[in-house]
C-alpha cells in the first residue's frame, strides 16, 4: 500500500508539473506573439510620424515619432541584456543515431553541407524513445565517407529542445566503439520533430503586417493635411477656369482635419493662406473664404490691383476674435457654423471687406467688419442681410 501510495503522489506530481510546464509555455508564446504585433506596430507609427512630421513641419510630430524609436531602442537593449543574463548554458547528451539519408550540397570550402535525416536513439537513462530529425551540418569533404545511409553516427543533442542535433565528428574512443557495434531500427516518421521557429516566414509576415497598419494608422490620422498640402485634396489643386495669353482665373482650396487644426488655432489661417499663395503664384486674389476646416481663394490675373486683396496684408490673428463676437452676440443661441468671406473694397479707396456669416437653428447672421478687423456693421438673426 505505501509503494502504491507512493508512485500515485509521484505520478500526480509529474503530471502537474508537466500542466505547469505547458501553462508556462502558452503564456510565453502569447507574450511572444504579443510583442511581436506591438513592436513593429509602434516602430511602424514612429517612423511614420517622423516622415509626416518632416512633411507637415509639425516639431511635436517629430519629436514623439523620434522619442518612441529611441524608447524602443532602449527597451530592445535591456531586454537582450536580462534575457542574457537569465539564458543557462545549453544541457546536451550524447546519444547513437541511425542515418536515415544524407544529401550534400554543393561548396566552395572543405567543408560542404550535409542535409542528414537521422533517427535519434537516446540512452535509456534519458527516459525518451527514438525520434526522427532532420539536420544540416557541415562536415569536411575528407569525412563524408564515413557517413552514409543506415549506418551509426554519434550526434549530441539537447533533451529541452531535441530538434538541436549536431554530429560529432570526433567521438571518442569508446563511443566510437559504441556506434560500431550498435544497431538501431528506424523511428517512425511520425516521431519527426522539427523546430517550432521554423514558421519564422508566417511571424516575419505577421510583423511586417503590423508595421505597416501601424504607419497606415499615423497616415490616416493627418491624410487630410498630408494630401491637401501637396495636392489641395479633393478640388484642391489650383484648377485654371479659364487661361488665354493675357489673363486667367483660378481657384485654389485646401482644408484641414483634427482638434488641433482648426482654423481658429493660433497661426493657422496665415500659413494656411502662405500655402495657398504658394500654390496660387500670386498673393492678389479677388475672393477668400474660410470655414472651420477649410480655405479657398479666388482670383483673376485681369483685375486690377484695386480690385484685388492682398493675402499676406490681412489681419489673420485677429479674425477668430471676430468669430467669437459673432458667435456670441447675433442671436445664434448654438452655431453650427461659421464662414468667413473676404472681398475687395466697392468704394474708391476703401480696404477690403470682413464678412463673417455663423448659422444655427435660429437663422443667419453676420458682422462686417474692415480691413483692421473693426466691426462697421451687425445683421442679427431676423434682420435683412445686407448684400452689398
Amino acid at each position: 500500500m505505501g509503494t502504491t501510495g507512493r508512485a500515485s503522489d509521484e505520478q500526480s506530481a509529474d503530471e502537474l508539473n508537466e500542466r505547469t510546464r505547458k501553462d508556462s509555455s502558452a503564456t510565453e508564446t502569447f507574450g511572444s506573439v504579443l510583442r511581436l504585433v506591438f513592436v513593429p506596430g509602434v516602430t511602424g507609427a514612429a517612423l511614420a510620424a517622423l516622415v509626416v512630421g518632416a512633411i507637415l513641419e509639425r516639431l511635436p510630430l517629430l519629436l514623439a515619432g523620434g522619442g518612441a524609436l529611441v524608447l524602443l531602442i532602449l527597451l530592445a537593449l535591456l531586454g537582450g541584456r536580462r534575457r542574457a543574463a537569465r539564458r543557462k548554458p545549453p544541457v546536451t547528451r550524447t546519444a547513437l543515431a541511425r542515418i536515415e539519408d544524407l544529401r550534400a550540397t554543393s561548396g566552395e570550402t572543405a567543408d560542404v553541407p550535409v542535409k542528414f535525416r537521422l533517427t535519434v536513439a537516446p540512452e535509456p537513462e534519458d527516459g525518451r524513445p527514438a525520434y526522427r530529425v532532420k539536420i544540416s551540418q557541415q562536415i569536411n569533404l575528407v569525412d563524408i565517407p564515413a557517413y552514409r545511409p543506415r549506418g551509426i553516427a554519434v550526434v549530441e543533442y539537447r533533451p529541452d529542445e531535441p530538434w538541436e542535433v549536431r554530429i560529432v565528428t570526433r567521438p571518442t574512443p569508446e563511443w566510437s566503439r559504441r556506434a560500431e557495434e550498435a544497431e538501431i531500427d528506424s523511428a517512425p516518421e511520425s516521431t519527426l520533430v522539427k523546430d517550432p521557429d521554423d514558421g519564422g516566414g508566417a511571424w516575419c509576415l505577421l510583423g511586417l503586417l503590423a508595421l505597416l497598419a501601424g504607419a497606415a494608422l499615423v497616415v490616416l490620422l493627418f491624410r487630410a493635411e498630408l494630401f491637401t498640402s501637396e495636392d489641395g485634396g479633393t478640388g484642391a489643386s489650383p484648377k485654371p477656369s479659364s487661361t488665354t495669353s493675357s489673363s486667367r482665373t483660378f481657384t485654389v482650396s485646401t482644408t484641414v482635419s483634427g482638434p488641433s487644426s482648426s482654423m481658429l488655432a493660433l497661426g493657422r489661417m496665415r500659413e494656411t493662406a502662405t500655402r495657398l499663395e504658394a500654390r496660387a503664384g500670386t498673393p492678389d486674389v479677388t475672393a477668400i473664404t474660410i470655414e472651420a476646416g477649410r480655405m479657398e481663394i479666388r482670383g483673376d490675373s485681369a483685375r486690377p490691383p484695386g480690385g484685388t486683396v492682398h493675402l499676406q496684408l490681412l489681419p489673420y490673428e485677429l479674425f477668430p476674435a471676430l468669430v467669437g463676437e459673432a458667435r456670441t452676440t447675433l442671436g445664434v443661441r448654438d452655431p453650427a457654423s461659421w464662414r468667413i468671406d473676404v472681398t475687395p473694397g466697392t468704394g474708391a479707396g476703401a480696404g477690403p471687406r470682413v464678412r463673417v456669416t455663423v448659422t444655427g437653428a435660429e437663422g443667419t447672421a453676420h458682422l462686417d467688419a474692415d480691413a483692421t478687423a473693426r466691426i462697421v456693421d451687425r445683421r442679427p438673426v431676423g434682420q435683412t442681410a445686407d448684400s452689398g
